[in-house]
């Protein structure tokens, strides 16, 4: 009975070790090799779609989608070919690379809970703590979760790329680099600005679709829009002789009329549709020809100007005011001397010789003798 007992033991011990051995190591090496398959493929299917992206093939000529060719010529009119492209490339590259990474972490994820699942793990308390450490570390990481975000959206919108002259609130200038938490954005002075997508609230492009040179010019009251209007003509035709000029106007000028009146001049406002980016190229040259024209039609630009008035008196007046003047003047000295004689307490003596004597009698101490010739008492 012993014999036959561990006998029996030692059966069911190599039947249970034959069963792990076969069935679970077996199936968990299945699952694993399989995540690697099914990856591998996801990163085939996802990286033909980006070339297909970059090329443009993506979508017949009637799609709205925006990686269709046609849409993003209709949105980028004037650009030329080989910068839209350029573009296309570049968004296929990042909408590529971000699904490819998050196809792999999914995958990852899901083939080590069934291989967890298979090993008679309990993956209830692992998936609790999993979501417990996610929410902790998403809240820490919020800033750096929103600046990736944003930029993901900000290429899958293209709402700007290389190249494009944007206005990004604190930044503004061409972009350099547009990378999934931060662009890169060259300021008019050469700076150089890094913006977090996830800071950034409103994105200006002036590189999308067509651009507008607005050119307010001051005129004198006296030119008519008429006269200013055949200038404007004229100025169009000779700036139009330029074939890079001629090449970057898409639609002849617009006259909107007066847009502002002051006290020196009428300011009329004269619009361009351009290529993107060509627009401060165009309202330059068109500037420099404008001031040419409108010298030839005799226009000019008023200069601000003060006037002041001085009225000059009668030269008859002007005499009889000097005389009034002098003879007051006269007067006022005799006074001054008039109060000086009075008072030092002298006065004139009525007997006084021309020699300074006094001829007639002298009084109170004078007749004493006493030396005071003024008569005063000592």
């Amino acid at each position: 009975m012993t014999s036959d007992s561990l006998e029996t033991t030692l059966l069911a011990a190599s039947q249970i070790d034959w069963a792990f051995l076969l069935d679970v190591p077996l199936r968990v090496t299945l699952i694993i090799v399989g995540a690697l398959i099914i990856n591998f493929l996801m990163r085939i299917v996802i990286r033909r779609f980006a070339a297909s992206v970059a090329k443009g093939t993506v979508g017949s000529s009637k799609s709205t989608s925006r990686f269709s060719t046609s849409a993003m010529e209709s949105q980028f009119t004037g650009i030329d070919q080989a910068t839209i492209r350029e573009r296309r490339a570049q968004r296929a590259q990042t909408v590529g690379r971000m699904l490819s990474s998050v196809t792999s972490i999914v995958i990852a994820v899901v083939a080590s809970l069934i291989v967890l699942s298979e090993l008679n793990f309990n993956v209830g308390p692992i998936l609790a703590s999993a979501g417990i450490a996610g929410v902790a570390i998403g809240f820490g990481a919020q800033a750096l979760v929103k600046d990736y975000l944003s930029g993901f959206f900000m290429v899958i919108e293209d709402q700007y790329g290389i190249g494009d002259s944007v206005d990004l609130g604190e930044a503004i200038g061409t972009v350099e680099d547009v990378g999934l938490r931060t662009t890169q954005v060259r300021g008019l002075d050469g700076t150089l600005w890094h913006v977090r997508n996830g800071e950034i609230l409103r994105v200006g492009n002036q590189s999308q679709g067509w651009a507008r040179a607005v050119l307010d010019i001051p005129v004198a009251y006296n030119t008519s829009v008429a006269t200013y209007s055949k200038v404007i003509a004229d100025t169009t035709k000779v700036i139009e002789e330029d074939p890079e000029i001629a090449d970057a106007i898409l639609e002849p000028p617009e006259i909107w009329g007066v847009e502002s009146l002051s006290a020196q001049s009428q300011v009329i406002r004269t619009v361009l549709k351009t290529k993107p980016n060509q627009q401060w190229k165009v309202a330059r040259a068109f500037r420099a020809e404008l001031k040419r024209q409108m010298d030839k039609y005799g226009i000019h630009i008023p200069i601000t100007q003060e006037t002041v008035f001085r009225t000059l008196p009668d030269p008859t007046e002007a005499a009889k005011i000097k005389a009034t003047n002098d003879a007051e003047d006269d007067s006022e000295d005799h006074d001054r001397e008039s109060a000086s004689a009075g008072g030092s307490g002298k006065s004139p003596a009525p007997g006084r010789a021309s020699g300074g004597r006094s001829t007639g009698s002298r009084s109170g101490a004078g007749h004493k003798g006493t030396g005071n010739p003024d008569g005063r008492k000592r």
